[in-house]
């Protein structure tokens, strides 16, 4: 039993070495997406907060329909928190978002709430 998991340990790390950064990081986001983060999500309009989103696991930055380029705005998944308490409270729901990245003054950080 001890040789298999030595024998798979051993490729699993051949096939990470062998991939490229990219490959690499993706695999990293694919492991933090099941495991998962607290993000929080903070909007303003001028100085002033207007939209808190927490319970996110990640930003993602869209990529053009040919794959190669990617576009000008990020989007993920969180719940918006109504009464900004950094908590999931009743009839706040779980929402797409997408904040750009030219003309949305944003900040993404860990919830300092939890």
């Amino acid at each position: 039993m001890r040789k298999i998991i030595l024998l798979t340990g051993v490729i699993v790390a051949l096939m990470l070495s062998a991939c490229t950064q990219e490959t690499q990081n993706k695999i990293g986001r694919s492991i933090q997406n099941w495991t998962g983060t607290d993000g929080v999500l903070d909007v303003y309009m001028g100085e002033k907060l207007v939209q808190r989103y927490i319970k996110i696991d990640k930003l993602s930055t869209a990529v053009a329909t040919n794959g190669i380029e990617s576009r000008n705005y990020r989007y993920g998944y969180g719940y918006l928190d109504l009464n900004q308490n950094y908590k999931v409270d009743a009839g706040e729901k779980k929402l797409y978002f997408e904040v750009s990245n030219f003309s949305t003054p944003y900040i993404f950080y860990d919830n300092p709430g939890k």
